[in-house]
């Protein structure tokens, strides 16, 4: 007869700061890779490399080398835009807590960060495509953070909750 698995035969799962830590760096490698995309197919003007304009020096930046490069600096920055999420807004349900989430990172991006960026046209200044395209991946960035870190607060409350009972 076949024996039964017992709890202990199971993995653990990750902890929670773990889930947010994973979830930050692959929404950023994949959503800046997404990005990357976006500018090859002219969807935008704007590649990932923009990133590296204010601290690095030389043509390296604008060749494959600088970009990724970049796409994994915007996976290590997304690190943190998901802690920031999973501090402040982890308990919240909703798909519109999430979009907003991403359109005030659009907007602090593109209205606040942009002198930064001096090789970014003022916001005014943009395609109507780049705005449309970056708007719909900033969104859909803070959609997946929000959903993810979400579900994975609403898992950890249930077991925690069922282990207490």
């Amino acid at each position: 007869m076949a024996k039964r698995p017992e709890k202990s035969d199971y993995p653990k799962p990750m902890s929670f700061v773990t889930v947010v830590f994973w979830t930050g760096l692959f929404g950023g490698l994949f959503w800046g890779t997404i990005g990357f995309f976006a500018y090859y197919f002219n969807f935008t003007e704007i590649r990932p490399n923009i990133i590296l304009g204010p601290w690095a020096l030389g043509d390296w930046k604008n060749e494959w080398l600088g970009t990724v490069i970049s796409i994994i600096l915007l996976g290590i920055l997304s690190v943190g835009a998901a802690f920031v999420y999973s501090i402040a807004l982890k308990k919240f349900n909703g798909i519109w807590l999430g979009l907003g989430y991403g359109m005030a990172l659009f907007l602090i991006v593109y209205l606040v960060l942009n002198p930064i960026f001096s090789e970014m046209k003022p916001f005014l200044d943009l395609s109507r495509d780049t705005i449309i395209t970056s708007i719909c991946l900033y969104l859909v960035y803070g959609l997946f953070i929000g959903y993810s870190i979400n579900y994975e607060y609403e898992i950890n409350q249930m077991e925690e909750n069922e282990t207490a009972s």
